[in-house]
């Protein structure tokens, strides 16, 4: 649970067992919203992380976040954006993710989303809204439980296959309520938490719309089937990592985007599943 610099992120924290309603022990791996480009590690995936917020800025409205839960066997990851760019909507985006270490511990993701929700819309009166992907991996059963708040369909490659997709909620687990309402829009949201099993060597791309939304020299956005192209187009070993997943997929939205410069916050997400990486904690 440390960074490719061999570091654990010095805001990690442990929180004490809370016997009376059954919280979860969680401990923060690594977040934040600043750039980044580093190999993670949590239970069941190995994970790279590439964050740039708009220059000049040194801090953005993408916030990145990994933690473990329940003495390693729920690893949880999230990457949302708030509404705006650039150090004017750094305070907003560090605020989100102060929520999201308060609410981490909640086995229910639909429960932490809507807490979410209302926090951040309390947050200081303004109107103010950011979109979330966050995602549970359950290490003893491999289960993926995601939920989507607004947030980009994170993309899919099918190892066996050797095929790109769409990671949707059209599972058995789909449950019957509002979903995909931006966090801090409609108070009272409800959001829909679906499961699915990914297969050995599967890679999930999770990204903020300053990727797909990127525009070329004519003025041509690239769009989310634009980066499905890419993604399928990529080379053959650019899916044996998640590292080497998530740089050919940046230089291909560079390669399009040409001179044009880059118009929001991006980031990008790479995850792996690794079952000799799942088994070990599955032991614990």
């Amino acid at each position: 649970m440390i960074t490719s610099d061999g570091k654990l992120n010095t805001d990690a924290r442990i929180d004490p067992p809370q016997e009376s309603d059954h919280r979860l022990v969680c401990s923060e791996v690594w977040g934040g919203n600043s750039a980044a480009e580093s190999t993670v590690e949590v239970p069941g995936f190995i994970g790279w992380v590439h964050s740039r917020p708009l220059q000049p800025a040194t801090a953005g409205g993408d916030v990145y976040y990994l933690a473990v839960c329940s003495k390693g066997l729920l690893s949880r990851v999230v990457l949302a954006d708030v509404a705006g760019h650039g150090q004017a909507i750094s305070s907003t985006a560090t605020t989100l993710r102060d929520l999201l270490r308060k609410h981490m511990n909640a086995l229910d993701q639909s429960v932490l989303m809507r807490e979410m929700n209302e926090a951040f819309r309390s947050n200081d009166g303004a109107v103010q809204y950011a979109t979330a992907a966050v995602f549970g991996y359950f290490c003893k059963t491999g289960e993926l439980v995601f939920t989507n708040a607004g947030h980009p369909e994170a993309l899919w490659y099918h190892a066996a296959e050797k095929t790109w997709d769409w990671l949707r909620d059209e599972t058995p687990y789909r449950q019957a309520a509002m979903e995909g309402v931006p966090l801090g829009l409609i108070p009272g949201t409800d959001y829909v938490q679906s499961a699915v099993r990914l297969g050995q060597g599967d890679l999930l791309v999770l990204y903020t719309d300053g990727i797909s939304e990127s525009t070329n020299d004519t003025d041509d956005e690239l769009g989310y089937n634009g980066l499905l192209q890419l993604a399928r187009t990529l080379p053959p070993h650019a899916t044996n990592s998640p590292s080497a997943a998530g740089e050919a997929l940046m230089t291909a939205v560079s390669a399009f985007r040409g001179t044009s410069p880059s118009l929001d916050d991006q980031s990008l997400v790479v995850l792996q599943q690794t079952s000799a990486n799942m088994a070990s904690y599955a032991r614990r």
